[in-house]
């Protein structure tokens, strides 16, 4: 379940009339525990309460109980020995007036009247397996509008299917734009009275709300009607109470859709929450969702956190702006050149979705301009920060209009905040119909015609404010002498799961240049930003995956930055970005800044540090602008090359599981000699093995003899056969063996293609002559021994994690990149004996823990390595005895590894002698 669907489940249990016996049950199912759960908490098997309630072990302890004993019964269930011994993380009682609980891992508490608690249901979504952000406790209101909404407009699209179809798509989100704005502006007293929105159409339409879309059509139109017009518009009495509005908001069609009873309750039940309490920053990501289905599912999490938004805007200019505020003190002249820049400077989002960084941009900004106005004695000062400072592409009509709402909602907001909710009602209406969100694709748009540096004209002009064109890029207004920043989260997508139309898009950023085939869909911001800040003064940061900064992506980005002039000047290393909270759920990202080359400071930020440092490498270490490019052998004279594994395309008739390997030796023991250990990265990874039949020409008058494997041969052969690829045809004529074979009858080292990202080391596998493996791991034939130690060292899992790509949660390790380009010093005799001898303790130590598998030794759980003392004990003696071979000590930290290695890499293939 999601925040959303829990948040409706919740109120339906608080509206429902009370149950002391059945509450806990229905509490722990409207937070999707399963039924198979509550089935055995009802009989008791799994119900470790003490006091007579429901305990469910390590999630929750409830009680109910007699009227007026609430706080004695929750009490008592934080005393309960069961509740302890058990490790429940909440306990709660009520007796169904009143409600009490206690977070007893966080230590938040609740404590409401019976029918409010449901506000507080964010404090339990662990219950329901989800890792809880501050944004999720603190925005109930967001989750519940959001909700009620999307009920709405599902029930609406079920009664006007044609509302549904592309063609009428933008219409049903524009009405719901609408709606949100009628239903914020009646609350916060901008309509002249309150429920005046909802209150009219309950008083006004038929109980069976056959003509409620009548009502909101006439409603609509009036908010279009400037106030000296109205006379010759013949608009119904009780519509003439509705303000102008303009804007854009409410012009063009009128068109509503019709209303069921049900749709008409929905409508009623969202026109009677507080809408007060909207947080722009988040709301709009969450109603983003309402009319995306691909999103529809994570109602309530696909957001931006704020303290990751900052991540972005800090480094980028808040902290320079908050810096300059301190020093000017209460100095009036340095205070009033403060807020004359503030009041210049532009933020663009050229992938705004559904404006949450503009939104936190703008707030911040005002925020600071309050403090200068308050420090100057200027508190009823209106703002000098237009909104049309705040400037965004995005490609969806609806996420676009939600942008230009939430950030007129984060004004208004503002504006009370700072000045009065007199003052703000005073200037809010009619609406500016200047436009600053535009809608179209970023990647075929010139963003300097959105954005335009000083001094340069624009094209086109825009009509009004909701209503643009889909194609309509150009803004018709400037901002003579501000500073510009570019910032967001661009799409992600990999170069292999990129649709035709968005390969074209890159083809675009890259100007025709065939790298762009191989490019993540986020490179195409990076090349467009680069582009924008050569022709004027500006500085971009935006979030991506961290794949730009590792592997091949890194060639395709950055000495395109370092051509044009520009440099990165702030970095943020791989943290995992959480838009979805279930589960954990993210993926790694970095932040990086740009701007063009100059003298000002540098800082890698990682976790909560700060460091200067004199210049940031693509993969954001205190380095030079080296690129670590693939190459097809090792760079140093000390390691081997390594290769891919075998490769089967045999339709999995030449590979067997290890059940299957046994029912074919048990019906026919002479095929022993032609089965082999297999291994491929799920195997290497986790301790594990399958069977390769093992098949060549000089044994063929003995395995043709035994039926299982011919038959196994044919299918092979017919699936060759039938192949479409003229390569796998070939290999017909060979159907007894691996299409591609590189197997060699010797020990080899084989390394898996992806090691856990939560591993402390990489876990190279010694294996025996007759072990095969895939074309899904690499193998070292010709090896010395000491080469395990250098590959199973955290040296080297600092050079893989930096250098490397990633494959989901995984390091991708590849012999081109991760292990090839590897600086190793040059090795004396003895060092080679040394890091043999390292390598031998490592192997003896795993055998010690026979039949332990490799998954096993190297576990991690809840973040604690589970690895037996004495291997620790060995790889701590590897890295001391490696270490010491590089600088004479151990290192301090990654940190200091990488710096090591990239001065040593620069080195090596700069044919300088280290």
């Amino acid at each position: 379940m999601n925040p959303v669907e829990i948040e409706q489940a919740i109120s339906d249990l608080a509206e429902a009339p009370f149950d002391a016996t059945e509450f806990p049950y229905a509490f722990l199912e409207a937070f999707g525990r399963k039924e198979t759960e509550i089935k055995k908490l009802r009989k008791g098997d799994s119900n470790k309460s003490d006091l007579g309630g429901v305990l469910q072990r390590n999630n929750i302890h409830i009680a109910t109980c007699a009227p007026g004993e609430v706080s004695q019964t929750l009490a008592a269930l934080k005393a309960s020995p069961a509740t302890a011994k058990h490790k429940a993380k909440f306990i709660l009682a009520t007796d169904g007036q009143t409600f009490e609980a206690e977070d007893l891992i966080g230590g938040d508490t609740v404590a409401c009247a019976y029918p409010d608690f449901p506000d507080s249901f964010g404090v339990f979504l662990p219950l329901a397996g989800i890792s809880t952000v501050k944004q999720i406790k603190e925005s109930a209101f967001d989750i519940k509008a959001t909700g009620r909404l999307n009920r709405l407009y599902m029930e609406l699209l079920k009664d006007n299917p044609d509302w549904g179809k592309i063609d009428r798509r933008p219409d049903m989100n524009h009405f719901m734009a609408r709606l949100i704005f009628c239903f914020f502006a009646e609350d916060t007293d901008i309509f002249a009275s309150s429920r005046l929105f909802t209150g009219t159409i309950e008083q006004m339409s038929n109980r069976d709300g056959t003509n409620t879309h009548e009502i909101i059509s006439e409603i609509f139109r009036a908010m279009n009607v400037p106030l000296a017009d109205r006379a010759d518009a013949n608009l119904p009495r009780w519509a003439d109470a509705f303000p102008y509005v303009n804007g854009g908001l409410f012009s063009g069609s009128t068109d509503v859709p019709r209303f069921s009873k049900i749709a008409q309750r929905y409508l009623s039940h969202i026109g009677g929450l507080d809408w007060t309490k909207i947080n722009p920053d988040i709301f709009g990501s969450m109603i983003q969702a309402v009319a995306d289905e691909d999103e529809r599912s994570a109602l309530g999490m696909h957001y931006t956190s704020v303290p990751n938004i900052l991540k972005v805007l800090n480094p980028l200019f808040l902290d320079d702006l908050n810096a300059a505020l301190e020093d000017a003190g209460d100095n009036s002249r340095k205070l009033l050149n403060l807020r004359n820049r503030i009041a210049k400077i532009r933020v663009f989002d050229p992938a705004c979705g559904s404006g949450n960084f503009l939104v936190i941009a703008y707030k911040k900004l005002r925020a600071i301009e309050a403090e200068i106005n308050r420090r100057r004695g200027e508190t009823d000062r209106k703002t000098d920060i237009p909104l049309t400072n705040f400037r965004g592409i995005e490609i969806r009509d609806f996420s676009a209009e939600i942008a230009r709402l939430a950030l007129i909602i984060a004004e208004y907001q503002c504006d009370v905040t700072y000045r009065g909710q007199k003052e703000a009602l005073a200037e809010f209406l009619p609406l500016d119909s200047q436009n600053w969100i535009t809608c179209g694709n970023a990647l075929r748009l010139d963003w300097l015609s959105i954005c335009p540096p000083t001094g340069k004209g624009v094209k086109l002009k825009s009509d009004d404010l909701f209503q643009t064109p889909f194609d309509q890029a150009q803004i018709d207004f400037e901002n003579e002498g501000g500073e510009t920043y570019i910032c967001g989260n661009p799409p992600y997508k990999g170069a292999r799961k990129q649709e035709p139309y968005e390969k074209k898009d890159l083809e675009g950023a890259f100007k025709g240049h065939a790298d762009f085939k191989d490019a993540d869909y986020v490179a195409g911001w990076f090349l467009k930003a680069f582009d924008f800040i050569s022709e004027t003064e500006a500085n971009f940061s935006f979030v991506a995956t961290s794949s730009i900064c590792q592997g091949e992506q890194v060639q395709f980005i950055w000495p395109r930055m370092w051509a044009a002039g520009q440099e990165i000047h702030f970095a943020h290393t791989p943290f995992k970005w959480q838009n979805n909270a279930i589960d954990n759920a993210g993926v790694y990202v970095v932040v990086v800044g740009g701007r063009r080359k100059g003298e000002g400071q540098k800082f890698i930020y990682e976790d909560d540090t700060r460091r200067a440092v004199e210049n940031i490498s693509p993969y954001l270490t205190a380095g030079g602008n080296v690129v670590v490019r693939s190459t097809d052998r090792p760079i140093s004279q000390h390691l081997s090359k390594m290769i891919m594994g075998n490769m089967a395309r045999d339709d999995g008739h030449l590979i067997l599981s290890p059940d299957e390997g046994r029912a074919l030796l048990e019906a026919n023991p002479s095929a022993k000699e032609f089965l082999a250990p297999l291994l491929g990265t799920k195997e290497l990874v986790g301790g594990t093995f399958r069977f390769a039949l093992h098949l060549n020409e000089d044994t063929q008058a003995t395995w043709s003899k035994i039926p299982a494997i011919v038959e196994r041969v044919e299918r092979v052969k017919s699936f060759r056969k039938s192949s479409k690829a003229k390569t796998t045809n070939g290999y017909a004529a060979v159907p007894h063996r691996f299409a591609q074979y590189c197997h060699r009858n010797e020990p080899a080292l084989a390394f898996p293609s992806v090691t856990p990202e939560e591993r402390s080391f990489t876990t190279p596998v010694l294996i025996t002559a007759d072990t095969m493996v895939t074309n899904l791991a690499y193998i070292i034939y010709g090896f010395s021994l000491f080469e395990l130690s250098l590959a199973s060292s955290t040296m080297h899992l600092a050079w893989v994690r930096a250098v490397s790509g990633r494959h989901g949660t995984g390091i991708r390790y590849t012999p081109s990149i991760s292990f090839h380009t590897f600086p190793v010093p040059k090795l004396t005799e003895k060092n080679r004996e040394d890091l043999t001898r390292c390598a031998e303790d490592i192997l003896l130590a795993r055998e010690a823990h026979f039949p332990a598998t490799i998954a096993e030794l190297y576990e991690v759980k809840e973040g604690v390595s589970k690895m037996p003392a004495n291997l620790r004990a060995a790889h701590d003696r590897n890295d001391e005895t490696l270490e010491r071979i590089y600088i004479g000590r151990r290192f301090k930290n990654d940190t200091e590894r990488l710096e090591k290695l990239f001065d040593m890499y620069t080195k090596m293939t700069t044919k300088v002698n280290i």
